[in-house]
């Protein structure tokens, strides 16, 4: 005989639907199931829940108890369900009044004591709560995070009690206001730090104006870790939407949030011995990856030619797509990869005296090698490789002439620039495609033949021709011209260091 169902809900990860929490008393032996696919520290939510409301001065029913974790399909982990288990378990004893769980959305761990301890995840929950209209009560640790997300309701508690005095209508809890702070400044250093390299500084802003994927090839020690560094500060500020996104993926990816610096392009290096899984997501149950965590900001690959081949491999589609898609035998999980890859690498494996030129004493199959260690079709995704030689004598230490521009100025000309190309086109020059591309990349005349000569002289493919064609669009909008001319042809096939390396 049931004596009482009640129901509770929780939301859960970026790409998982709600959980509903229902919670069932029937008479019988004593004893508490967990259905639904529970993983271990879900199971374990029996114990957690038993002590915080016996030490919350709760009754907890002697009777045979059942929740279920719906939809019965989807695996559940973590302990963000305990608090919605309490209070389902409380208003089907009629310690609580049902109806006051309407409405509203429930997240947070439970300690023995009653205390309400924070969980993975909030902001992407307190963004469904909020397209659901429904309130959402956390744990006042998570509270910050969960107010990101603009006109969701937020109520945070650091008790049991405090949660089911506000259900009572006893003692309501205020509603969370958004961080009163958000840094929008581009952190990082400056690029009034780089000495020299002019083709190089050049090449990074083309790059940060129209979203272009680089790739920096020369010797050690001459500055490319150190420009790659400086990108992140010379993109523009995030536009709202973009940074819940980036910053929801964080959230469910187990990264701390700064709700301080959550609008910050995210800058990530991962180490050349990183695995596929850890470039592209996955697991279990799967989370984001670096490219993810990059998200509308700058990954960035040091030592390019010392991954491992098929891990690079792995980049292909994301760097095409913009999204990357983690199948599993139970579940398929999508994350957003809309990310800015800039790599650098040695030009061969002797390293010092290299330059791609006469002092390289590296022999023919030894470069072949260091070629081979890249893949074509990766090549090819990447719009923009550039040398960096060593610097000239005494450049490094000169003091004499104008100043370095700093990343302020530079990103002066880099906003103006974007937003020129989304006033045209509704996106940066690298997301051309399809008709967008023929239509605002038109090559007519001489810079057609130019581009023609180009694809059979250093055997370009249709990508690579597109991607030039881009650039152009790039280097044009930088120089304030409505089409793109022969100079802009010509600077844009000069960033082509690997087809000249190749023949």
């Amino acid at each position: 005989m049931n004596l009482a169902i009640a129901h509770a809900r929780a939301l859960t990860g970026i790409d998982a639907p709600p959980v509903q929490i229902e919670v069932h008393l029937a008479n019988g032996l004593p004893a508490f199931a967990i259905v639904g696919l529970p993983e271990a520290a879900v199971r374990e939510s029996r114990e957690r829940v038993r002590a915080a409301l016996i030490t919350s001065g709760f009754e907890f029913p002697t009777r045979r108890i059942t929740v279920s974790l719906a939809p019965a399909d989807l695996p559940k982990d973590g302990g963000r369900f305990d608090l919605g288990i309490a209070l389902g378990l409380l208003a089907a004893s009629g310690q609580l009044p049902a109806r006051a769980l309407a409405d509203i959305e429930f997240l947070g761990e439970l300690g023995l004591n009653g205390e309400l301890r924070p969980v993975r995840g909030v902001l992407p929950a307190a963004l469904a709560a909020r397209d659901a209209d429904r309130a959402l009560v956390v744990a006042a640790q998570d509270a910050d995070e969960a107010a990101l997300a603009r006109g969701c309701r937020v109520f945070a508690a650091d008790h049991l009690l405090r949660v089911c005095a506000h259900l009572r209508g006893a003692d309501a809890l205020p509603e969370h206001p958004p961080p009163a702070h958000a840094d929008t400044a581009p952190g990082g250093p400056d690029m009034a730090e780089v000495r020299g390299q002019p083709q190089a500084r050049r090449v990074l802003e083309i790059a940060a104006a129209g979203g272009h994927h680089l790739l920096m090839i020369g010797p050690p020690g001459t500055g490319k870790t150190m420009l790659a560094s400086r990108l992140p500060g010379l993109l523009p500020p995030m536009e709202d939407d973009e940074a819940l996104t980036t910053a929801a993926v964080h959230a469910v990816s187990g990264h701390a949030l700064d709700v301080h610096r959550w609008r910050q392009r995210p800058f990530r290096a991962p180490h050349h011995t990183a695995s596929g899984v850890a470039l592209v997501g996955g697991g279990p149950h799967p989370r984001p990856g670096e490219v993810s965590l990059a998200h509308n900001g700058v990954l960035f690959l040091d030592e390019l030619a010392e991954f491992d081949r098929r891990v690079l491999d792995v980049l292909r589609e994301p760097l095409e797509s913009g999204c990357i898609t983690i199948s599993r035998a139970a579940r398929q999980a999508e994350f957003p990869a809309r990310f800015q890859l800039v790599a650098a690498m040695n030009p061969c494996p002797q390293g010092y005296d290299c330059d791609l030129a006469e002092n390289c004493r590296c022999s023919p199959e030894q470069h072949r090698r260091q070629r081979a260690r890249l893949s074509a079709p990766l090549l090819d995704r990447i719009d923009l490789s550039v040398q960096v030689p060593r610097l000239a004598k005494g450049a490094l230490f000169q003091d004499r002439g104008p100043a370095p521009e700093d990343s302020a100025t530079v990103r002066e000309r880099v906003a103006a620039c974007r937003q020129r190309q989304l006033q045209r086109q509704g996106c940066v020059n690298a997301q051309l495609g399809g008709a967008a591309l023929h239509v605002h990349c038109s090559a007519d005349g001489e810079v057609h033949r130019t581009l023609e000569q180009a694809m059979e002289r250093f055997r370009l493919s249709a990508r690579s021709a597109h991607r030039i064609l881009r650039v152009a669009r790039t280097i044009a909008d930088l120089a304030g011209s409505e089409a793109i001319g022969p100079d802009h042809l010509a600077e844009s096939l000069s960033y082509r260091a690997l087809d000249r390396w190749r023949v």
